[in-house]
């Protein structure tokens, strides 16, 4: 009797860390995934550290407090409640973050950190600490090899130092993907001269080494080992002595070897004089004033103002720094006392992201202090703007930490702001935290309206924290779920979730009278056409708009002021692009996004759910973190676990047979399941048709031995061609390279399926057909997109299938054997996985498939979002919005960001100004305007206006 298989599902927090594996790499990943990291202080900055550092996935965190939770501390910490006021902080938030991945182990401490405590971690963390205790810590983990790092923030001031020792090894000091090009020619002569394609100029520069690969006739360079190389041109550079090599014939691609480098870092205490900037006297000074007093200096009190410049300027002078600046310090002072989300945000990104560095060896760490201040973000005095000590006292309120820089007036204010957030995501989810934390739209007339299409995927959970497990299907929208996480936060907020998109189709909803009642825009959007027209829609309706976007490590906030700054503008036609995270599960419409997707199908089924096993027999903790997490998840990993062992196959044929029933629900059964939830003539709640602009409709594939099809490339040459004329063109398709898609995909899946449980395949086409003759596809009925249960009899038979299931669990002493995914063997199956996954899924959405060599090159180049720097940039953007709500009208307060925190490349300029109106007078009965609202947009530069 045929067995029946349950594919393995994608393990869900693994899944959830694929696009993070794309920044860091597997090897980076697995370091990191051993590593115990300590984090002293959970007020805001230190729970902004923990939320980043869990979601990365380390071996485990413990967050350490002796302190219980005030008034102040719930302006940014935003796993606090207001019942939790006296409680200890590290106890409230333990339960939050222990949530946010079950793969890391989460535990708090509350009692006072010691040196035998100290010696069990690789990693610590100091935030809200004393200058004493910062000193030691420092001095203990310096000699013990111990990575330490200092954050902490003040008011509108933030620091970060770092200590990773005196030999700290960086393997990859920026992260980018190893630069390649393909070859044209190598001559044969001392040296060698290699010209590569005209296509795109190469990127190697002198001192680089590099390797060979696939190159045909000078054979040897594909065995030699690394090769420095020496620019020439833009195509070309030379190398070694290849005149005794074979001769070149054709083909070939050279590619970057990472060189890695040694840092020495030195002790804190050996640098408290070395960083000349007046914050670090203000901080400096701020240790003693807080020793002295027993406090911070008070919100705005001149008197403590003065006394602590004082005892900054000693610190200065003692160390000879002639460039003091005291109304820095004075600023500082005036704000010391207030606690900010945007700046923790800010701050606790940088900080977790060198974490990671000290973690992995991966980006290249802080070198070692960093200072940070927004004090253009304070009322502008000649503008009427001076606040008070009165105005700015506490009020045993939530929004305390606020009020203590911008005082009672401006709080009021901001809560009754009207908001539109175009963008659930990870951005998106990081911005409603922080409109949470500050009272964005929390009080009367006060609003913000959110909308996001998309559905939750596991794949957003490494970053869009906001979302748990339990939030994953179809009928839950990030939109929603978003909401829903935020007015836990702060109840107080207003906040309505749509689920359209912001685009022409939908301007019958979001009207002039929409846009009118708004004060302001925030984007938090994946892809530069959708920003460039919502930043149109801002243009014509004259209304500001904040905007940010990352890449990787590297993030870019931009804030558009009607009159005053310059706009997005139109995109670009150069740069890379990134490739749309959130359309990748049903809504892919590029190559990369298919390639992006077999990725993700790949590292699921032969890698994690692998690792998913051996955990769970292996590790008695594994089951109870996983439980911790949510009824929804805990079936779901119960599900793959089962599957993987009493689903175990014992043969060939059984790989075999499992592969097409893969192929089957892939290809068909999915499609046609999301077809029956969103048929091809669909429409939204609001009207609008649900497959349009990027939206692709898919249609379900039928299973052929014999398919074949072609590669992007080779199409091209027939795309001009009709159907009837095929068959004229016999001789050319002919000599065309076809590919059998169908078998290759259950080849492949079948051979890897295979290798994980230690079963021996074949390339054999012949004898596999055999046993697909043989296999019984279970048929598939689509479940309605309304209920998926048609009775609550038929719901809780499910639900008893799936604990009976967990009842009968196999316990046994076997290990199945994960699979690292490796592009460059051609004998392990992985990229024949990859190409026929992802032309599989393009055949699926009528987009044009890719061959091996393009497809390797693509998915080598994927780049993925990371929570660190998503925090970084909301920060940011954050921090601009304190601007708007006040008014502030000078172009000086403002700032464009250009982030990278993977080389410590950090840049905030002032934005350009907005183009200004020529009115000339014509000798039509109007007038005749110019209008130029948006930088360089030639479009709009030359329509006019007329006037009767």
């Amino acid at each position: 009797m045929q067995k029946v298989f349950k594919y393995p599902r994608i393990c869900t927090i693994c899944s959830s860390l694929i696009r993070f594996k794309y920044v860091l790499g597997h090897d980076a990943m697995r370091t990191m995934g051993k590593a115990n990291v300590l984090i002293s202080g959970m007020k805001g900055l230190g729970v902004e550290v923990a939320k980043n550092v869990v979601l990365a996935g380390v071996g485990s965190v413990t967050i350490q407090d002796q302190g219980s939770a005030e008034w102040t501390d719930l302006s940014s910490q935003f796993y606090l409640r207001e019942s939790d006021l006296g409680e200890n902080r590290a106890l409230c938030s333990e339960k939050a973050l222990a949530r946010l991945n079950s793969h890391v182990r989460v535990s708090a401490c509350t009692e006072a950190l010691n040196q035998d405590f100290l010696r069990n971690f690789q990693v610590v963390v100091l935030t809200d600490s004393s200058l004493e205790e910062q000193r030691w810590v420092g001095a203990f983990c310096h000699t013990n090899n111990i990575r330490f790092i200092v954050a902490d923030t003040k008011g509108l001031c933030g620091q970060l130092f770092c200590d990773f020792g005196e030999a700290f090894e960086v393997r990859d000091s920026d992260g980018e993907s190893p630069h390649s090009a393909m070859i044209t020619h190598i001559s044969k002569e001392n040296p060698g001269i290699v010209s590569c394609t005209d296509e795109q100029a190469h990127e190697f520069t002198d001192g680089m080494q590099v390797t060979f690969s696939g190159v045909q006739g000078m054979t040897e360079l594909n065995s030699c080992g690394p090769i420095e190389i020496k620019r020439i041109g833009s195509y070309s550079f030379s190398i070694c002595d290849t005149s005794n090599f074979s001769e070149y014939e054709k083909a070939g691609v050279v590619t970057e070897v990472k060189q890695s480098k040694t840092l020495s870092f030195s002790l804190l205490f050996n640098l408290i004089w070395s960083a000349h900037q007046n914050l670090h006297f203000g901080f400096r000074a701020l240790h003693e004033f807080k020793q002295k007093h027993g406090r911070l200096p008070k919100p705005r009190n001149q008197t403590d103002a003065e006394l602590l410049v004082a005892m900054a300027k000693q610190l200065s002078t003692a160390a000879n720094f002639d460039k003091f600046d005291e109304d820095v310090v004075h600023k500082l002072s005036l704000v010391a006392a207030g606690d900010l989300a945007p700046v923790n945000a800010f701050i606790g990104g940088l900080a977790a992201q060198e974490v990671m560095k000290a973690c992995t060896g991966k980006f290249t760490p802080l070198k070692q202090w960093f200072y940070f201040d927004s004090l253009e973000c304070l009322p502008d005095q000649e503008d009427g703007g001076l606040l008070t000590e009165e105005a700015c006292a506490p009020r045993s309120s939530r929004y305390d930490g606020q009020v203590a820089v911008f005082g009672a007036d401006f709080q009021e204010k901001i809560k009754k702001q009207r908001y539109f957030l175009v963008g659930a995501g990870a951005i998106g989810c990081e911005l409603l935290k922080n409109f949470a934390l500050i009272g964005l739209g929390a009080g009367e007339g006060g609003h913000i309206t959110v909308t996001d299409m998309d559905s939750i995927e596991r794949s957003n959970l490494n970053r869009q924290f906001l979302f748990r497990s339990e939030d994953i299907g179809v009928r839950k929208q990030k939109s929603e779920a978003a909401a829903e996480a935020v007015k836990k936060m702060n109840p107080s907020v207003n906040i309505t979730a749509h689920q359209n998109r912001v685009c022409p189709e939908s301007e019958g909803i979001y009207t002039h009278q929409f846009y009118s009642g708004l004060d302001g825009v925030a984007a938090a959007l994946d892809n530069v056409d959708a920003r460039v027209y919502l930043d149109g829609r801002c243009v014509q309706y004259q209304r500001p708009m904040l905007e940010g976007g990352t890449l990787g490590s590297k993030g870019h906030t931009l804030v558009v002021v009607p009159h005053l700054t310059e706009s997005y503008g139109p995109a670009s036609s150069s740069g890379q692009k990134a490739i749309p995270l959130c359309t990748l599960k049903h809504f892919p419409h590029r190559i990369e996004h298919t390639l992006q997707w077999a990725r993700d199908q790949f590292e699921g089924l032969f890698k994690h759910s692998a690792e998913n096993v051996n955990q769970y027999l292996s590790d008695p903790e594994f089951w109870a973190r996983t439980v911790a997490r949510g009824e929804v998840e805990a079936v779901e990993v119960l599900e793959g676990v089962y599957a993987n062992l009493s689903d175990r196959p014992q043969d060939w044929t059984e790989c075999v047979t499992w592969a097409r029933i893969q192929w089957e629900s892939l290809y068909n059964n999915d499609i046609a399941q999301l077809l029956h939830c969103f048929p091809p003539n669909h429409v939204t709640s609001s009207g609008l048709p649900f497959w349009m602009g990027a939206k692709r409709c898919p249609h379900p594939l039928t299973f052929d031995p014999a398919n074949v099809s072609l590669s992007q490339g080779d199409s091209d040459l027939l795309c001009t061609v009709e159907r009837w004329f095929i068959d004229v063109y016999i001789k050319t398709l002919a000599l065309l390279p076809l590919q059998t898609t169908h078998m290759d995909f259950v080849v492949a899946a079948a051979n890897l399926y295979g290798q994980i449980y230690g079963i021996e395949g074949s390339r054999d086409h012949e004898g596999i057909q055999k046993i697909l003759s043989g296999v019984r596809v279970p048929e598939f009925t689509p479940k309605s997109s309304v209920k998926i249960a048609v009775t609550d009899e038929e719901l809780a038979e499910s639900k008893e299938r799936k604990e009976e299931g967990d009842l009968q669990l196999p316990s046994q002493n076997f290990r199945m054997v994960p699979l690292e995914f490796e592009k460059d063997d051609d004998s392990n199956f992985h990229m024949d996985y990859i190409v026929a996954t992802s032309n599989l899924r393009a055949e699926n959405y009528d987009i044009p498939a890719a061959d091996r060599h393009k497809s390797k090159l693509i998915a080598g180049r994927i780049i993925p979002a990371i929570a660190t720097t998503t925090a970084a940039v909301a920060g940011l953007m954050c921090l601009e919005l304190y601007k708007l709500v006040q008014g502030h009208r000078r172009i000086s307060s403002f700032r464009v960001a250009y982030v990278n925190m993977a080389v410590q490349y950090y840049v905030l300029s002032q934005p350009g100004r907005a183009p200004t109106f020529t009115v000339s007078k014509t000798s039509s009965p109007g007038w005749d305007v110019q209008f130029c609202p948006r930088k360089a947009d030639d479009r709009l530069l030359k329509k006019k206006w007329c006037f009767k």
